[in-house]
């Protein structure tokens, strides 16, 4: 979603149809009366729907480096699944709620793991932040060196599951780091204002939120689920924090996948 001021919002439904079933999510979301609520708030909204090529079409775009259909992905990528944060504003602090570092990197600092999926929907910080650059043809060429983000403006908050090299490199890149740990020491309120007093309270916000960063008991319709996440009430305060500052552009909301877990659906879209 991204906001132009408080009387007009823009919506993106970026569906990929890669076959896990999240590109059912935007449309079970909205379809929740979330649009209403939205509509009853803002002014005016927008909805711009933006799809992915159907899994039919997969079959000539072959893995690359590690990557699984990287074309597909890579032309998709401007509104799809969570790489839709690749092509943040570099004058934009983009904030990561995220149950997994975002640096499932292929052959780049460090080499690929052997057990790595391949799935890009774990390396966007890599392309956003530039610690990914390709000169392939059609995979992830169009990012240009004056849209990548601020290593040094990156915050994870509720950032579990992360291995070795994916620590390193957030220690190397200087990016704020606060894990559950970190949360149940200070408390999530003391979190986000120091989250915030490091990025400064004048810097624009892009909050890049998969659900998984809440505990499963929350969101059992998530892809990837992680025990010892945030609460509900913890999530929730995140958002009303960041947005009480004005200084929110916009946000990804992604891992909504109806098809897993059918019977918890409805407690996730809620």
């Amino acid at each position: 979603m991204a906001v132009s001021n408080n009387s007009e919002l823009a919506i993106v439904l970026a569906e990929s149809a890669a076959g896990a079933g999240s590109e059912l999510g935007p449309r079970a979301i909205l379809g929740s009366g979330l649009l209403k609520d939205l509509q009853a708030y803002f002014g005016r909204v927008h909805v711009c729907e933006i799809s992915g090529k159907p899994p039919s079409e997969y079959t000539e775009d072959h893995d690359h480096d590690g990557m699984k259909r990287p074309r597909t992905v890579s032309k998709a990528t401007k509104s799809t699944t969570s790489s839709i944060a690749i092509p943040s504003r570099a004058d934009v602090f983009s904030r990561w709620v995220r149950s997994s570092a975002l640096m499932h990197m292929c052959q780049l600092t460090i080499p690929p793991r052997s057990e790595s999926s391949g799935n890009i929907h774990g390396m966007p910080l890599a392309f956003a932040t530039g610690l990914a650059k390709y000169q392939e043809k059609g995979i992830f060429d169009w990012i240009e060196q004056g849209l990548l983000i601020d290593m040094k403006k990156l915050v994870h908050i509720g950032t579990r599951d992360v291995d070795d090299e994916e620590g390193t490199l957030i220690q190397q890149n200087g990016n704020k780091f606060f894990d559950m740990d970190d949360i149940k020491r200070h408390g999530i309120d003391s979190v986000v204002s120091m989250a915030l007093e490091y990025v400064g309270r004048q810097t624009a916000i892009y909050l890049s939120c998969d659900i998984n960063a809440l505990d499963p008991e929350w969101t059992p319709s998530a892809g990837h689920l992680v025990p010892r996440g945030l609460s509900l009430q913890e999530g929730e305060l995140v958002v009303r924090r960041l947005r009480d500052t004005g200084n929110p552009v916009a946000m990804d909301f992604v891992e909504v996948n109806p098809t897993i877990n059918v019977e918890g659906v409805e407690r996730t879209i809620d």
